[in-house]
Order: C-alpha cells, then sequence, then structure tokens
C-alpha cells in the first residue's frame, strides 16, 4: 500500500524562520535591481503583489501570472525586460541567504527512513516563491532534489493556490495523480497554512510543534516533534491516516481545482495539439474542455437550481458523451472554451459558497443513483471532473 507524505519545508525541514527570511530576501532582491527600479518602489510593489498572489482564487492564473500582472506594470516594466537580472539573482545571490537557515539532521533522517518504506514523499510548501529558490531552500535543508526522489514539490510556476486556501490541497493531490484511495498524511508546522487548510480539505495532518506549544485548533489531531512523529509514522501501515473530502469545504475546495489542473494541462500543451485525438474512439484537449463546460452550464447549475428550488425533485440521467459528436466540439477553440468552463465554474463555487449548512444535505431522487442530496450530487461532479483531468493527461502524453 502507498503512503503519500506531504511534508512542508521551512520549520518542518528546514530552521528557517521564514518570518526572518522574507525581508532580508525581498532587501537583497531590491539591491540586485536598484540601478533599474527604485528600492523604496520596489519593497512596495514585492509586498503588495506578494500578498495579492497569497489571496488569489482564480484557477485560470498560476501564481507566478498573478504575481507578474500586480508587479510588474505599477513599475513601468515587463518581466522579459528583467528577466535576465532576476535569474542571476537566484544563481547568486539568494544562495547566499542560507547562513539564515540550518538544515535539521533529524529530519533528514526521517525522510531517509520514510523512503525506505517505499512511501511516496512530496515538498507542499507554500508555492509563492520561483522553483529555483525552493530547490536552493531543499539543499539547505540537506535534501538535494538531486539526490531525494520527491515525487512532487509546489512552485509558483506551477500552482495557482497559496497553502491558506483550501483549494490548494486538492491541486496537490491533482498533480501527485493521487488515487482518491491511498493514504495520505499533512506534515507541517503552521496552524494557518498546514493544519487548518489540509484538515477542511479532508487530509489527516500530523501537527509539528515545539514542546511545550498547544493550539486549539489542532485539538484531536496527532501531533509532536520530529520524534513523535516518527513514531508516529510506525503505526501507519496499521492504521493508515483516511482522507474524507465529503463536507462541503472539502468539495468546494475540489471543485476549485478542477479547473485550475486542467489549466495546467492547457498550459504544457502546444495550442496546435489540443485538436489532436489519441485515437479515433478518444477526446482530444478541446472536446474535453468543451464537455466540461457544457456539463456546468446545462447540468450541474440547473440541477444545483432544482434541488434547492424544488422538494425533492426528479433529477434525469443524461448521456452527456454524445455532445462531443452532435456539438462538434472538435471544431471549437480550446482556448474560449477554457475560459466559457472557468466562467461556468465559478459561478457554480459562487453558488454553493453562498448556501447554509443544512442546503447541503437537501433531498433529491436520481433517475440513475436513486435517492440522493446535494452534498452527494457536489461529490459525484468532483468526480466527473477528476475522471476528465485524467483523460486530459492521458490525451496529452500520448
Amino acid at each position: 500500500m502507498t503512503i503519500h507524505l506531504l511534508f512542508d519545508l521551512d520549520d518542518t525541514l528546514l530552521d528557517s524562520n521564514i518570518e526572518a527570511l522574507i525581508p532580508v530576501y525581498f532587501q537583497k532582491l531590491t539591491a540586485h535591481l536598484a540601478d533599474l527600479v527604485p528600492p523604496d518602489r520596489m519593497l512596495q510593489e514585492l509586498t503588495r503583489s506578494t500578498m495579492t498572489m497569497y489571496r488569489n482564487t482564480r484557477p485560470d492564473q498560476t501564481l507566478e501570472e498573478v504575481f507578474s500582472a500586480a508587479f510588474y506594470p505599477p513599475l513601468g516594466t515587463s518581466r522579459e525586460a528583467l528577466a535576465e537580472r532576476i535569474e542571476q539573482f537566484y544563481d547568486e545571490i539568494f544562495p547566499t541567504l542560507q547562513p539564515l537557515t540550518r538544515p535539521r539532521p533529524e529530519a533528514i533522517e526521517l525522510v531517509e527512513w520514510a523512503f525506505s518504506q517505499g512511501w511516496t514523499l512530496s515538498v507542499a510548501t507554500d508555492p509563492l516563491f520561483p522553483r529555483k529558490a525552493i530547490l536552493h531552500r531543499l539543499r539547505w535543508a540537506g535534501l538535494p532534489p538531486e539526490t531525494y526522489p520527491f515525487r512532487l514539490i509546489s512552485d509558483f510556476e506551477t500552482f495557482h493556490f497559496a497553502k491558506a486556501t483550501v483549494a490548494f490541497f486538492p491541486e496537490f493531490l491533482g498533480h501527485l495523480g493521487w488515487d482518491g484511495e491511498s493514504p495520505v498524511l499533512m506534515i507541517g508546522d503552521s496552524i494557518e497554512r498546514d493544519v487548518i487548510p489540509a484538515r477542511q480539505a479532508g487530509i489527516p495532518v500530523f501537527w509539528l510543534r515545539t514542546e511545550g506549544q498547544t493550539a486549539p485548533e489542532a485539538e484531536g489531531i496527532p501531533q509532536g516533534t520530529l520524534t513523535d512523529l516518527r513514531r508516529f509514522l510506525e503505526t501507519l501501515k496499521a492504521s493508515p491516516p483516511k482522507p474524507d473530502s465529503a463536507c462541503p469545504v472539502a468539495l468546494l475546495a475540489a471543485l476549485q481545482a478542477g479547473p485550475a489542473l486542467l489549466h495546467h494541462c492547457t498550459r504544457i500543451t502546444p495550442p496546435a495539439k489540443w485538436s489532436v485525438r489519441p485515437a479515433q474512439d478518444q477526446w482530444a484537449l478541446t472536446e474535453i474542455i468543451c464537455h466540461l463546460r457544457d456539463v456546468d452550464t446545462e447540468v450541474n447549475l440547473p440541477r444545483i437550481e432544482s434541488v434547492l428550488r424544488e422538494e425533492n425533485p426528479i433529477l434525469t440521467g443524461q448521456d452527456t458523451d454524445l455532445w462531443a459528436e452532435q456539438r462538434q466540439y472538435i471544431q471549437e477553440d480550446g482556448a474560449t472554451a477554457f475560459g466559457e468552463f472557468v466562467s461556468a465554474r465559478i459561478r457554480l463555487v459562487e453558488r454553493l459558497k453562498s448556501l447554509p449548512p443544512h442546503a447541503w444535505e437537501r433531498p433529491a431522487r436520481h433517475t440513475i443513483f436513486g435517492p440522493t442530496h446535494l452534498r452527494e450530487l457536489v461529490g459525484f461532479m468532483v468526480q466527473h471532473d477528476q475522471a476528465h483531468i485524467q483523460q486530459a493527461r492521458e490525451a496529452i502524453a500520448s
């Protein structure tokens, strides 16, 4: 049985005191670009743009795209104009921050032991840094990615949500290729960025705390030092942690993550390939996007309204797969269709966000599934997303 361990980086695998590291990081970056951008203005825009990125909820913009759109225009420059100097900063100057951090020998020992168990280890760090900066910090932790086979490392070039946004966690699991059943455990030190959002996403958590530290939000969950974590991990084979993503907050996060994962598929696929079918009887990426758009618009949104408006309505099953040929999805513009899908999904998520808890249990009768309720119907929507995102990945791979 595969067990997926998701490790936070700062103050979990690496002693870094991120609150002290960030100001020095920003100061060095502004100094490096001082001949191109006034330092005071640079620092101001760095802080503002980072907060904009931190709060992002758009599933069609990576955190890097959000940051760039907020950061460069007020400075009167472009990402391309500063790209070479910024690359130089991360290659030559960012590594000088290493003395502000310290490796944790007990964390290295723990990671090596977990790998020896045959488990999958990933680094679920807050993706507010470029990948180069994150890989540097892993090396500072004594866990160079060239040596340690982490399955996934989050970064701002790929991810759409910061960790304080619950959708980060289903997005992470989606990139991980999680099967929906295998045990998963999030390990981190932050109540706000690890414990609370991971639990809301339905992911079991181990709170890595210091001696004597307490928090009411962590009551009832496994917690302790790295030594305590090792003892806890030794019990996992007998009692693996089971994810539970059936609560409304987790379902909403998964609905947000679906378009983000599909956006990643569009970003790594040349536009000319979007309408290429892997085989005659399989869908191209454009067809998958059009299908998800129309199902949200013509099936999911009307069903939600029907359940909320009527008492125990009858919901008729529809064979929406036929629409691909009937509507000639292959002839559509994939980018336009994706934008329409995102708009429909945002409307759907906003409608569900506004509901009181009891509304999620409103009953309905489905002509295929039988008696059901709104929460279960939304769960089916999430499963539908996951199946077609996997289909999109397979289409790209082929």
